[in-house]
């Protein structure tokens, strides 16, 4: 069980400290994501959002909610987007009990293909209901008139 709790602190470790070389955290944000005495508790409002339809090159926004239902400061350690078409900006200051936090992911359709579209936003946070969460946001991306002219 020991070796097991070490593990996943190493890992832990590994995901906040190796793979986040120039974010903005502060030692203390650090500290506290790796603190599980303090971990706390977080509900996400809008784990999945509708885009609906959306012309091929197309840009559009979609924004996700976080409250801290718990009794510790939430951290979001750290927001990414599984594809290179998808950008994503959060609340990176801590999310004090009580207080929503937002993650907005930008995606550009210029190389999606057309048809359905279902992409995902991992977010690691210092919570007890599980350390990762997928965020989801789906539509359809159809061809543009001058597009389909073109064939």
């Amino acid at each position: 069980m020991k070796l097991l709790v070490f593990i996943s602190i190493c890992l832990l470790y590994f995901t906040i400290f190796a793979c986040h070389k120039g974010k903005s955290e502060t030692n203390a944000d650090m500290k506290a994501a790796l603190d599980t005495a303090h971990y706390t508790l977080v509900k996400w409002m809008d784990s999945t959002v509708q885009f609906g339809s959306i012309h091929k090159g197309e840009h559009i926004t979609v924004r996700f909610r976080c409250k801290n239902i718990g009794n510790e400061p939430l951290i979001l350690v750290d927001v990414r987007p599984v594809c290179g078409c998808t950008v994503a900006d959060y609340t990176k200051h801590p999310i004090m009990p009580g207080l929503e936090g937002i993650i907005e992911a930008a995606l550009n359709s210029e190389h999606v293909p057309v048809g359905n579209v279902r992409k995902t936003i991992i977010v690691n946070t210092n919570t007890k209901n599980g350390t990762e969460h997928y965020l989801f946001f789906e539509g359809q991306v159809v061809a543009d008139s001058a597009t389909i002219l073109k064939f």
